[in-house]
This record gives structure tokens, sequence and C-alpha cells, in this order.
């Protein structure tokens, strides 16, 4: 059940959060669509429901019980979308569907009837009792549910046997070429560039399959396949990514390439996990088109960048990235890459993977099965006569020895860890073994990033914040009302999340000599942070507070992404 429209009800105060919270918390309703739930209870009159939703969202008010629909227009949408979501197909015009509903917000069911029809999906708002009556006169007890089953491959064409012994290969290897199965991955994979999302996660749970993008950072459902297809659809992808269709028991990973047209082509990183309820797959999107390579353009403040840039061309020492998994290290390093690349450099990168091709830059796949792991790799590269090294990742004491006696022989060395903040990499690399005289002598500068999501150009308006919330994240007294903290109201654009692309917050720190006597002395990652910051370096979250003085994202991004100083 969508809370969206139960908070817009509890911010027109015709429900209190505690009747919310219940709702959502009953089992009884949580299967329920919430606008069929909350005018069930008799919490909402429903006509008072349907103006409010056709005022919110600027939609047309119509009555389908009263309409006559076409049949064909009906066969388009199964009954068990129509019952899940309580929605009902009104009108076919070219290429667009229009579809009734009684919660317009549900994102959900608009990209879930995106997917089954292949048509663009416009909303108009109806009463629960007229979608009710609507759905009772056109849609007999199970009517077109299994007419819309056999177009996306039927249960009796695409079930495969559960237990692990016993899989039917031929029927599997037939059930994968089932057009509308194909049809179906296709659609996935083509809809999660066209929203630009970063990753797809197909989920298999006991009572339902999910499909999932994420989009800016952020995870959103999007579909709901039949639950009889999954054993199909996984297969599909696993026969288009060259992995074994037999193997359900171990984790595999692979790669897909697709051709878009005009020359335009998309990598899909494939990794298949083996769950309790089947394999869960996820696929990183690689589109080598909006690789970002133009340092100016990733966010650094002009300092910021400065200091970046003058470490980077040191003939010499380490330059470390930091962050989590998906912060945008990759991004960074590969722009400090191209920035470098020279035909009087040579440069070689260890990569796990190699996510893109750089073009003059000896890039390294690690396979460490075979033994050709980050450490392998770079006492290779020390006897390839080069200038600079990206190491992936340093993971090890072995890795940070050898990077760290790279830098120190007169080689640049950029890499990454997986830390918290620019000061406690320092601690991380102590733990590892390294001494601290190696770490003082050869770090040059560290780097933490994040990504935040840009507020949608669209419909970004100016957000009525409270000024103990700004002062509550960091803003300085003297600088809240000097600027107007901005949001997104939400649009098709952005698919209604008020957001559209990111950009990263940095917290660059040179290491300086006072900061090498601190490390010297043993001193903590606080010690090392007070005194970066008194040299002038600006926090996370400095920096995040930067970008939400400038517009370019929310307080909600600045306190989800980064932590208090």
């Amino acid at each position: 059940m969508s809370s969206r429209l139960g908070e817009l009800l509890v911010r027109r105060r015709l429900i209190t959060a505690e009747q919310l919270n219940k709702l959502l918390e009953d089992p009884e309703t949580a299967q329920q669509p919430f606008s069929v739930a909350v005018v069930r209870r008799q919490l909402v009159d429903e006509a008072e429901l349907a103006a409010i939703l056709q005022r919110e969202y600027h939609l047309s008010l119509l009555d389908p019980s009263v309409m006559n629909i076409p049949p064909e227009v009906i066969r388009l949408v199964p009954v068990n979308i129509v019952q899940r979501h309580h929605l009902i197909p009104i009108s076919l015009s070219g290429s667009s569907l229009t579809v009734a509903m009684s919660d317009p917000s549900n994102l959900v069911a608009i990209n879930e009837v995106k997917f089954l029809t292949g048509y663009d999906v416009k909303v108009a708002v109806a009463c629960v009792s007229a979608i009710t009556a609507a759905i009772e006169k056109y849609y007999e007890e199970g009517s077109n549910y299994e007419e819309v089953l056999t177009q996306l491959g039927a249960d009796d064409d695409v079930e495969v046997v559960e237990g692990e012994e016993d899989i039917d290969l031929k029927e599997l290897e037939r059930a994968t070429e089932d057009a509308p199965v194909v049809r179906l991955v296709n659609a996935i994979l083509t809809s999660a560039i066209k929203r630009r999302a970063s990753d797809i996660h197909l989920e298999p749970f006991e009572k339902l399959f999910r499909v999932r993008f994420r989009v800016d950072g952020v995870l959103e459902e999007i579909m709901r396949p039949p639950l009889k297809l999954k054993n199909a659809i996984t297969s599909r992808i696993k026969v288009m990514a060259s992995l074994d269709i037999a193997e359900r028991r171990l984790p595999q990973d692979g790669r897909i390439k697709l051709k878009l047209g005009r020359g335009q082509e998309m990598d899909f990183r494939v990794s298949v996990l083996p769950t309790i309820f089947g394999e869960k797959i996820v696929l990183r999107l690689l589109d080598k088109s909006n690789l970002q390579l133009d340092m100016t353009k990733l966010g650094f403040d002009d300092d910021q960048l400065r200091d970046f840039k003058e470490a980077i061309y040191k003939p010499y020492g380490m330059v470390l990235v930091t962050g989590p998994t998906g912060s945008g290290k990759t991004t960074t390093l590969y722009s400090a890459l191209s920035e470098l690349n020279r035909v009087t450099s040579n440069i070689s990168t260890a990569e796990d993977p190699v996510e893109f091709n750089l073009p003059g830059i000896n890039q390294v796949q690690i396979h460490e099965e075979i033994g050709l792991n980050f450490a392998a790799a770079l006492r290779s590269f020390l006897r390839q006569d080069p200038d600079i090294i990206m190491v992936g990742e340093i993971r090890d004491f072995e890795t940070a020895e050898i990077a760290i006696k790279a830098a120190l022989t007169g080689h640049l060395v950029l890499s990454t860890l997986h830390t918290n903040d620019a000061p406690s990499t320092i601690n991380r690399l102590l733990n590892m073994g390294v001494e601290p005289f190696l770490v003082a002598s050869s770090v040059n500068l560290i780097l933490a990033q994040r990504l935040a999501r840009l507020i949608c150009t669209n419909c970004k308006e100016p957000a009525e914040i409270h000024p103990q919330a700004l002062l509550d994240i960091g803003v300085p007294e003297e600088e809240v009302g000097t600027f107007t903290p901005f949001h997104g109201a939400g649009c098709p654009s952005c698919n209604g999340s008020g957001y559209r692309g990111r950009i990263a917050l940095y917290e660059v720190m040179p290491v300086t000599e006072n900061i090498r006597e601190l490390v010297l002395n043993g001193a903590s990652a606080s010690e090392i942070k007070r005194t970066a910051v008194a040299n002038g370096m600006k926090t996370l979250r400095m920096s995040g507070i930067q970008k939400l003085k400038q517009g370019l994202t929310t307080i909600h991004e600045v306190v989800r992404v980064t932590m208090a100083d």
C-alpha cells in the first residue's frame, strides 16, 4: 500500500498521522490500494477525495461506470492489474492510453500499465465506487487474466520444475526464447535506459516477483510481473549474459551488450545471486555516452578543484578517493585519468571490473580465481615502466604496501578505499598494518565523496523550511535567511520525484605538513579532521550546505547523504 496519498491527506488534515499509521499497519487493508482502504473505512468521503486529487494533480474527473469503453481497450490491461491498483483503461488515442484511477499518485501502477501495454499512460481521476462498478461491468470473473498470461508466456509454456535436481533444461531453454518473455525483458532493459536508471533489480519473493530501478541513487518499484514468469525471465537474462542457466545454486557474473541503433551501445553488468525463493538479478548500466570526464562539471568548488588538480599533477605520491559503493568514485578517477592522459605518459589501471574503456590507457581486468589480484597486477605494472598507476581498490595490506612503495619511488598512484570520510582514511591504512611514516610520506591528498540528487529544473520551486531546521543541519546562524531553499514539486519529467540527475559532494583534504606530523604522532581521525578544517577543508556536510544554498539540492538530500560535523 502506497502512503503517498496518505501523506497528502494528512497534509490536508483530512486524516491524522495516527490514522495513517493504523491503516498502513493493518494486515486487512495492507494489500488494498490506499484510496479504497480510506474510503471503505469511511475516513474520507469518496467525492471529496476525487475532487482533492483532481485539483492536486490537475487531472480530469471522469465516471467510467457510465462510459462505453471499447473491448479492445479493456483487453489491453489484465484484470489482476485492474483489481490490484483499482484502475480501468478508458480510451486509446495513437500511442497514449488513458486510465482512470482512484489514486493517481500510484506511480507503480502507472509504470506497470506502461510495461504491459507498451503505450504512454495518461491519467484521469475517478471515484472509488465508479471504478468498482466499471470493473464489475467490463471484467467478468477471470475473463482475461489467462489471456494476458498467454501473451506474456502462459503458465504451461514457462513453468519449470522447482526441484534443484530435476531441472528440465530443454524446457527452460525453450521458455527463454518465448516471444512475450523476450519482449518483456527487452522492455525492462530499454525502459531503464530511458529513465536513466543506474541499476535494475529483479527480486523473487515467496508470493511476488518485483522489478525495481535505481534512479538518481534511490530505488523505486517499477512493476510486478506474474510470479509464474520468474524462471523464464531469469533464464532469459542469464542466456543474454552467457551464463549457465542450469546452475541455480552459485552466484554468477556476466555482461550484456545492447545495441540501441544510431551506433549507440549500452553495457549491462549482470550479477546473479541465489536466494531462498529463486535467483535475484542485479544489472548495472554502464553508459559510456553519459560518462562525465570533465572535472569542472562534477561538482567541485573552485578551491577543491584547485587542490585536487595540484595533487594529480605532482610527479609522484598517492591520491586516494573514498566513499561507499555507488558514490561516483570511479567517475572521479576516470576524469583524473582523462585529464592526465597524454602521449608522454604511460598509464596503467587495475580494475574489478573494467567499467569503461579509455583509449590510450592500459586497463587490466582483475581475475582473483586465477591469481590476478590487485597486488599481482601492481607488481607487474612496476616492471612496465609506468608513470601513473590506478588501482581499483586497496583492500588489504599487500596491495597497500606495494601501492605506497610505488608512490615513494617516483610514480603517481590513484586508488580508492571504502571509508566514511577523508580523515578516517589515514586510520584505515594504519589498521591495515601500513607504518605511519610510510602513510605520512606517500599520501598527497584524500578525497571523500557522496552523490546528492539535483532538484528537477522543470518543477523547481521555493521550499518553506523552518529556520531551526537549517540551524540543525549546520547552516551558520548568520547565513540563515540570506538564501532561498528550493525543492521539486514533482512533474512528468522527473516521474513525480522532484529530482532529476545527481551532483557530487566533495571533501578534499590535502595532506599538509601539520597533518603529516599528526599522522606520525598517532593522532585520532577527529584530531586530523579538526586540523584539516582549520586548514580550509570543507567537510561533506559543508559541501552539501553549499549546494543547498546554490539551489541545486534539498535539505532532505543533504541530511540523507552526509553526516553532521
